[in-house]
């Protein structure tokens, strides 16, 4: 470091993260100054072992900030920073393939990262304080494209309750499970998580407890997935749907501890 900067002690670096550069200030702390810098110095134990060491694997994700998501249909109005989004719904927006209703829905705004990584869970939580008219919605999504995708979300029904549900769409056809609950729930958790091909998604209350909602199989979702959060208002209305505490975890969805895989 000798000759580097005016103070022996210190020096500059720099790299780049991926999608920014990262300038640090690097000083030695080893080399006292006064007698009570000295002093101190004495007290500290800088060695390390080898379960010291820091791997970096519970920050595999930790790049997840928004500048790496990307808009499948840009809404109207949003704001995005790093620790919250907003959506402002557009009226008639949805998600929803053939099944039952005999339309075609594909017109939701989604905003996604995109990953080739097997194993992971996706966290965030939703805050619809606004939604107000029937199917109001506003979750998590992995969409791959205008047949295959996946949702979770609260809907909006009446004063009285609203759904919790689920849809999953494979090759073109969507299918929901649902359940009742009450209208005055304004906050919900989701848990996305995969194992290669399968998925499951959870709820929670609180952001601590989560309950499983869905378990499916998604045929194309072998590969590189885009995953990540939307919302939409598929009658007359327009409500702003909040998106905060993301985080990508390693996965908390854990091997079947049970009756072994068949030999296939």
């Amino acid at each position: 470091m000798r000759n580097w900067t005016n103070d022996d002690r210190m020096m500059i670096a720099c790299c780049n993260d991926g999608t920014r550069p990262v300038i640090f200030k690097i000083e030695r702390i080893d080399i006292p100054e006064t007698a009570e810098e000295e002093e101190w110095l004495a007290k500290q134990n800088f060695r390390n072992s080898a379960d010291d060491a820091y791997t970096g694997e519970d920050l595999k994700w930790s790049v997840f900030m928004t500048e790496n998501m990307k808009w499948t249909r840009v809404p109207k109005s949003s704001y995005i920073s790093d620790e919250r989004i907003e959506i402002v719904t557009d009226p008639h927006t949805d998600l929803w393939q053939r099944t039952y209703y005999h339309f075609r829905n594909d017109n939701a705004p989604v905003l996604q990262m995109e990953t080739d990584e097997k194993y992971f869970s996706f966290i965030v939580k939703t805050d619809f304080t606004d939604s107000h008219h029937r199917f109001d919605q506003c979750g998590i999504v992995m969409y791959l494209d205008s047949e295959n995708w996946l949702k979770a979300s609260v809907e909006y029904e009446n004063e009285e309750f609203q759904h919790l549900g689920s849809v999953v769409t494979n090759h073109g056809y969507s299918d929901w499970a649902t359940t009742a609950i009450p209208a005055n729930v304004k906050t919900m958790w989701y848990r996305f998580s995969r194992r290669e091909d399968d998925y499951c998604i959870e709820c929670s209350y609180d952001g601590e407890n989560f309950s499983q909602m869905r378990v499916c199989h998604m045929w194309e979702g072998n590969g590189r997935i885009r995953f990540g959060i939307y919302a939409c208002s598929p009658e007359e209305s327009s409500f702003k749907a909040v998106f905060t505490d993301m985080k990508v975890t390693e996965c908390a969805w854990k091997e079947h501890d049970g009756q072994q895989p068949d030999i296939e």
